[in-house]
């Protein structure tokens, strides 16, 4: 029986203590809920390195020259000894026109130079005759004046003569197209049998029978902005990134800066000279041109992202983030130079600063 009283007791003291605990249970867990999550953020050491302000455009490639391979006289042509995309070398032969009709016209210049220069050898025989007998007073000054003028036609047609065949030779010589320095053939623009005259036009650099470029070194037009000429000059460094399959730069050199705009777009003209090493830029792509025109040694720099509005980052200190106001000076591609505001060593987030504000818990993820 006092067992049972026991019991009792103690349930009844269990039932009177459970509404005390309650109140406090939940002002744990309300507790708990208010406290703020850490915001997770990825964070980099304020270092000093060099920081250079470039200047991006892009351009296309182009080779340094490029000039279409067409006979000066017209014809027909009989043979194109090269392919596209073939290299070829100073003075190899490209393509000739069918020369039958010019030999037969040199043949003939040349059977009239001989007449003509046997005339001439007879005006010049009769001529010193006349002179040795105006001399004596053998003869009237209008025989010698018909002789003189017999010379001076001999000589004349002597001379029309020789011009007759050395247009004829040249025609000849020219009917063999020959590739004036090395490089490669672009294009065929014509076929064997096609007829041409070039004094008709659309033989030009772009055209011709062939199209021979240079492509030992590649040119990059770009064009720049107002703002952005007076920055640049001819001999200035540049980098030329190019990608083809992968990315690559290559070192080039500003090597003309054309200081009138272009009516339409009131931009400028500016090209870039790249050595192309090993053939291994192609023509007729796109590529970003870097030019490096301001460096400053030893700047204290930060990456662009970390700052927010241009004017403020946020450093992880303590586990908080702690709000920095900046002053900025160069900046490249990815990295941005800090004026005043920060001090080497400190925690700048660059990932995860984006909402932040300040005094909220961070944490760094390593």
């Amino acid at each position: 029986m006092k067992t049972l009283r026991t019991a009792a007791l103690i349930l009844l003291a269990m039932v009177l203590t459970l509404p005390a605990c309650k109140p406090a249970a939940k002002a744990a867990a309300g507790a708990a809920a208010a406290a703020p999550v850490a915001t997770a953020v990825t964070a980099v050491t304020a270092a000093r390195q060099t920081v250079s302000e470039k200047l991006t455009y892009t351009g296309t490639l182009e080779p340094w020259r490029k000039i279409g391979i067409a006979p000066e006289s017209g014809g027909k042509i009989a043979r194109i000894l090269v392919e596209e995309g073939q290299r070829v070398g100073a003075g190899q032969v490209l393509a000739e026109l069918d020369t039958e009709t010019v030999r037969l016209q040199l043949a003939q210049a040349e059977a009239g130079l001989a007449v003509a220069q046997a005339n001439l050898q007879n005006a010049i025989k009769t001529k010193e005759r006349m002179d040795r007998l105006m001399a004596q007073k053998a003869i009237s000054d209008q025989q010698y004046e018909q002789a003189k003028l017999g010379f001076d036609a001999a000589q004349a047609q002597a001379a029309q003569a020789q011009a007759v065949v050395n247009m004829a030779r040249h025609v000849l010589e020219t009917a063999t197209m020959k590739a004036p320095w090395s490089g490669l053939v672009a294009s065929k623009n014509s076929q064997v049998g096609d007829v041409i005259n070039p004094m008709m036009g659309g033989y030009g650099a772009a055209s011709g029978v062939v199209t021979l470029m240079d492509d030992s070194r590649i040119k990059v037009v770009v064009e720049v902005t107002p703002g952005d000429i007076s920055r640049l000059q001819r001999g200035r460094p540049a980098i030329v990134r190019v990608s083809n399959g992968e990315t690559a730069d290559y070192a080039g050199t500003v090597s003309v800066v054309n200081m009138s705009a272009d009516p339409m777009s009131k931009k400028f003209r500016v090209e870039i000279e790249v050595p192309n090493y090993g053939l291994k830029l192609r023509t007729g792509v796109f590529g970003t041109v870097l030019f490096d025109v301001q460096s400053h040694q030893n700047a204290l720099a930060v990456p662009q992202k970390a700052v927010l509005e241009g004017k403020h980052v946020f450093l992880a200190e303590n586990g908080k983030a702690v709000k920095k106001e900046i002053t900025l000076g160069l900046k490249n591609t990815t990295m941005i130079e800090v004026l005043d505001g920060l001090k080497e060593g400190d925690l700048v987030i660059v990932e995860g600063n984006f909402g932040l504000i300040e005094g909220s818990p961070v944490e760094i993820k390593k």
